[in-house]
């Protein structure tokens, strides 16, 4: 009888141990980007290259439910923007791209807008941000970065 119950103590311990673990999940996340997985990265630099704007086009797309992520970055008077949009939601690409588009040119009419669902386009937006935050890209840098990038948003694949 001893030994029945000596083999049932470390299956009892792990069941205790994988209740308490299972139980104790966080639940106090409200914010909805926080519950869907999604992380937003803000561009902040100490140059003259301000992406007040760009950060403002991410906030307003991820609230979006079928944007899974946003890269964005803006010069003087152009935002360009790249979304990555859920697996099931990829079927509307088209549509989901024109509304980004005209949202983001009702919120900023100063700028010339550009949006893409082109995961060319976002990787390469997301090498320029990282850039931008490193510090290492001039104004004549980020506006040639910026017509190579407009070069393949019109490039026919």
């Amino acid at each position: 009888m001893p030994y029945k119950l000596n083999c049932f103590i470390p299956f009892f311990f792990i069941l205790i141990v994988l209740l308490m673990t299972g139980c104790s999940a966080n639940s106090s996340q409200t914010d909805s980007n926080k519950e869907r997985g999604l992380n937003i990265s803000k561009v902040h630099t100490n140059k003259p290259i301000d992406q007040m704007a760009a950060n403002q086009a991410k906030n307003k797309l991820m609230n979006q439910d079928e944007v899974a992520d946003v890269k964005a970055v803006n010069s003087n008077k152009e935002l360009l923007v790249a979304i990555k949009v859920e697996n099931f939601d990829r079927l509307r690409l088209k549509k989901i791209e024109k509304k980004s588009q005209t949202e983001l040119e009702d919120m900023f009419p100063d700028y010339k807008v550009l949006v893409s669902t082109d995961q060319k386009i976002f990787i390469e937006l997301e090498q320029l941000e990282q850039e931008l935050e490193k510090d290492h890209t001039k104004m004549d840098s980020l506006n040639r970065d910026f017509k190579r990038i407009k070069a393949l948003l019109n490039e026919k694949t």
